[in-house]
């Protein structure tokens, strides 16, 4: 059977451990037991291709799940040629022999292998099947190899240094290629002899928490306290965290850790993950994953990734979020090294559209918002989130954002493309109408109809006017505004959610009059959402009864602590983003000073605890990696703010041209968004 083949452009990774439930027939990996054990992802059987019986050479198993059912691997490649008996049968990443010679291949997702297509529909009965071309039925690329000797290793690093530098002042000016041929500048910034100490401190503690895999940097735990005697979780790699790492990174000019990063995650994705012997979606990412040690014959070891896709999780969430952070970093890591080359390659373009299959499929849904549970996003325990959160609504939007820009255009994708655009329309149009409030839309809602059953109704959520809290009429600025937390039938979460409300200004997501009044609104109330270290997760607390009903009396998340109006320094980089994108670097530059203050004395928390962040948490942990990353990533823009533009959106008036509504058509009514449009376009 032939099989597609991608050719990996990185280090070969070593096995993935997954625990392996529900299966009867799993391929039975069986560790070499050569010198090169650590690297090795060889599993020697023999294989009788019409029976799918596997034989191992050995009693040591080592179990790995396929992507789809319950089927085996069963690829044969050229053995080598000092066992010329045995075929070998390749995993998700490449091999290593004895020889030194590198065997480089990556079944870029388990979908390629089993079949050729994945069915799916996104709003519309003509929905193409994602797919790469050709699936099974093609001939398999070549595999590439490599003399891993000191020449050839020396080639190739001449090779890949070989762009023009141009040194000036503090900054590396590398002319890189895009995608059209064209000649681009990236600047990537280097630290400065005159950095401040803390500066210098930030690097080196950010440097101790790579982690490495088979030789090579993938990821930053998520924190690095030597006094830590029980981590946790706290030492796995973490989706959602290394992203400031990542930019940290990309700023400075160290792109590899993250070009490894997206890689081995990508990987990830493919394999089958399970609770209770249920499946979710191929799409999925994972939230975490650790490298683990696992012991072989004689003494010897061998490195694994061993992701957590929720099913290790307190609650068992779902990371929803992970999906949208790892297209949002493909796409930074484009633009800011030019490297277009990485989100072309067949495997990364087929993880884009796994993704987004996941996040587009149909279902009961009334809204263009993701519907998703508690806990499914950086609040990740119960929070009485669940719903449309505004956090993952603004994501997803960046996400859909960046894949219309990444995904290759052709006769295969153009239905996903024409998805995404009409998505993209219809969750603009809903989050800027129906989420946003000031003073203006209170007073609406504060003399809304009730129980109105016309398509024409004004109160279209039937939401009751006794729901606006009594703290609302009194903290809303006249200048200011923001997007509430969440919207449901007779339900608006009025609490006012941070990285939601910033990620709407750096991706667009807000008009621009909205955006404006959202940066209004934080500094007008800046001793509520900043106070003495930035900023709040969220704003009020929950207390009292509230608090026991909502969180279930959770102990972590009592009033003003952790996800419940706790202060978290890691969203400084995100309120840098959105400053410098909307001409405000002042209301920056003072949040960093006040964050300067007090970071590296307290040794660089998780969260600050108290109404106005006094306080280190409770149950915080010490050098927490994204507190650091988030700081030094903050440092580098406010200094070099042409970085920034790389990494948010403009408005795109094109979306506001396209209504995917119909109802014209059907005479019912006219379309909403063209009488909404005089306010939206402001």
């Amino acid at each position: 059977m032939n099989t597609l083949l991608g050719v990996v452009a990185m280090k070969p990774t070593c096995r993935i451990l997954l625990c392996n439930r529900c299966y009867a027939a799993t391929p039975r990996f069986v560790p070499s037991k050569s010198g090169c054990a650590a690297h090795s992802l060889i599993g020697r059987f023999d294989v009788e291709q019409r029976g799918r019986q596997f034989h191992a050479c050995s009693s040591r198993i080592m179990h790995l799940h396929p992507a789809i059912g319950g089927t085996g691997f069963n690829i044969r490649l050229l053995p080598s040629r000092s066992d010329f008996d045995r075929p070998r049968l390749y995993g998700a990443s490449g091999g290593f022999d004895c020889r030194g010679i590198w065997s480089t291949v990556v079944a870029s997702s388990a979908v390629r292998i089993y079949s050729t297509a994945v069915e799916t529909r996104v709003n519309d009965k003509n929905f193409e099947r994602i797919y790469v071309q050709g699936g099974v039925n093609v001939s398999p690329l070549q595999v590439e190899r490599f003399e891993k000797d000191e020449s050839h290793i020396a080639a190739r690093e001449t090779e890949k240094d070989s762009s023009v530098e141009v040194k000036e002042d503090n900054l590396d000016l590398t002319e890189a290629k895009d995608r059209s041929g064209s000649l681009r500048e990236v600047k990537a910034v280097k630290i400065k002899e005159g950095d401040s100490d803390i500066e210098k401190e930030g690097w080196k503690l950010l440097e101790k928490a790579v982690v490495m895999y088979c030789g090579s940097p993938v990821g930053t735990m998520a924190a690095n306290d030597p006094a830590d005697k029980q981590p946790l979780n706290y030492d796995q790699v973490f989706i959602r965290d290394f992203v400031p790492s990542a930019l940290a990174f990309l700023v400075k000019g160290e792109s590899e850790i993250v070009k490894n990063f997206l890689l081995h995650t990508l990987q990830l994705q493919s394999w089958e993950k399970t609770v209770d012997c249920y499946s979710p979606g191929q799409g999925l990412m994972p939230a975490s994953f650790k490298v683990r040690t696992v012991p072989l014959d004689e003494n010897k070891t061998e490195e694994v990734l061993d992701p957590d896709f929720g099913e290790s999780a307190i609650g068992r969430v779902a990371p929803v979020d992970s999906g949208l952070w790892w297209i949002i970093l493909l796409r930074a890591y484009g633009k800011i090294t030019g490297d277009y080359a990485l989100q072309e390659r067949v495997d990364v373009q087929t993880g884009i559209k796994l993704i987004l299959n996941l996040c587009l499929t149909d279902g009961f849904d009334m809204f263009p918002s993701l519907l998703v549970t508690d806990g499914s996003c950086m609040i990740d325990r119960r929070m009485g989130i669940h719903g449309h959160p505004l956090e993952i609504q603004a994501l997803f939007y960046s996400a859909l954002r960046c894949a219309r820009e990444m995904i290759s255009v052709d006769d295969g994708s153009k239905n996903l493309v024409r998805a995404i655009g009409n998505r993209l329309s219809a969750l603009s149009f809903h989050i800027r109408e129906y989420y946003w409030v000031d003073m203006k839309k209170i007073n609406e809602i504060y003399r809304y109809k009730t129980e109105e059953y016309l398509l024409d109704a004004t109160n279209k959520f039937n939401i009751y006017p006794e729901q606006i809290p009594p703290w609302l009429m009194e903290w809303m600025p006249e200048n200011g505004g923001y997007l509430i937390g969440n919207l449901q039938p007779a339900h608006m979460d009025f609490r006012f959610f941070m990285l939601g409300n910033l990620w709407s200004v750096v991706s667009s997501l807000g008009t621009p009059k909205q955006n404006e009044s959202i940066l209004n609104l934080i500094e007008a109330k800046w001793d509520d959402l900043i106070g003495h270290m930035p900023l709040k997760i969220c704003y009020p607390a929950l207390e009292f009864e509230e608090w026991r009903i909502i969180t279930g009396s959770d102990p972590k998340n009592t009033p003003w602590s952790y996800h419940n109006g706790g202060s978290w320094p890691t969203l400084l980089w995100q309120f840098t983003l959105a400053c410098i994108k909307m001409g405000r670097p002042d209301l920056a530059q003072k949040a960093v000073a006040d964050a300067e203050k007090r970071l590296s004395t307290d040794r660089w928390p998780e969260y600050y605890d108290t109404r106005n962040g006094k306080f280190i948490g409770k149950q915080s942990r010490l050098f927490q990696t994204w507190t650091i990353a988030g700081f030094l990533t903050s440092k580098m823009l406010v200094k070099n703010p042409e970085m920034a533009s790389f990494l948010f959106w403009e408005e795109d008036y094109e979306l506001l041209e396209t209504c995917v509504c119909a109802l014209n058509k059907t005479g019912r009514k006219k379309c909403s968004r063209i009488m909404a449009k005089s306010q939206i376009l402001v």
